[in-house]
């Protein structure tokens, strides 16, 4: 899951500078590396579905038609009165892609917390595991609410090992770039969901999730493990 992850943040930043780029060499090295990656992705998912790893959303029915929004209560997830329409497709497929990101994060931040021996980095991780199980908890209550079965996809296995696979200083880059990825993520969710209580949900999220990539941020510049970028000198 966590290579299927980071084959999917590879993909979105890999199209992003290909959008700002202007060499023709780099723009063919842009296509190159999403196309890599775009095939890796699929590798990654397929295997995940044959060994019972990654669950599948759930089926909808076809449209035989195509219908226009008339009704401005239409964007109302608010009511008084507790009434809320059923969710589109488009917004259960952001919910659901939330969920199953966050529950891989949620098991992934367990693995670091176990295997990272600085306990400024061990509480930071702790904070991230909080921050997934409250997300997962929130969208699941608004997918059952829908009548529909929250994603219980395993998600990655957190074996008994304390031995780090990986430095604490790469453990904290990984999570600022999964940040970066719920960060874009709820964006597109606050852009292409209708329901007013969705947006303001991903908007609570967003806030929630900046504050702590900054406070990821903050630990790593103290601890000298962020690479500055080149300088605009021109």
């Amino acid at each position: 899951m966590f290579g299927r992850i980071l084959k999917e943040i590879s993909m979105g930043m890999y199209s992003l500078h290909l959008t700002m780029s202007y060499r023709k060499d780099i723009i063919k090295l842009y296509q190159e590396l999403s196309k890599l990656s775009e095939t890796y992705y699929g590798y990654f998912t397929e295997y995940l579905l044959e060994k019972k790893l990654l669950s599948c959303p759930n089926y909808v029915t076809m449209p035989e038609s195509t219908d226009y929004i008339a009704d401005k209560d239409y964007a109302k997830g608010t009511n008084i009165f507790g009434h809320k329409r059923p969710l589109n497709t488009v917004e259960f497929g952001i919910l659901y892609h939330a969920v199953e990101t966050n529950i891989t994060g949620m098991h992934l931040m367990e693995g670091f917390i176990q295997t990272a021996k600085d306990e400024e980095v061990k509480e930071y991780f702790t904070i991230g595991k909080g921050l997934s199980k409250d997300q997962i908890s929130e969208i699941s209550k608004t997918l059952l609410e829908n009548d529909i079965q929250p994603p219980a996809t395993p998600g990655g296995t957190v074996t008994s090992s304390t031995t780090a696979p990986f430095s604490e200083r790469l453990m904290m880059f990984c999570n600022y770039l999964l940040n970066g990825l719920a960060l874009g993520g709820g964006g597109f969710g606050a852009g292409f969901s209708l329901r007013n209580d969705l947006q303001a949900q991903n908007a609570i999220f967003g806030k929630d999730i900046f504050q702590y990539q900054r406070n990821g941020v903050k630990l790593m510049m103290s601890k000298g493990w962020l690479e500055e970028p080149p300088k605009m000198d021109i």
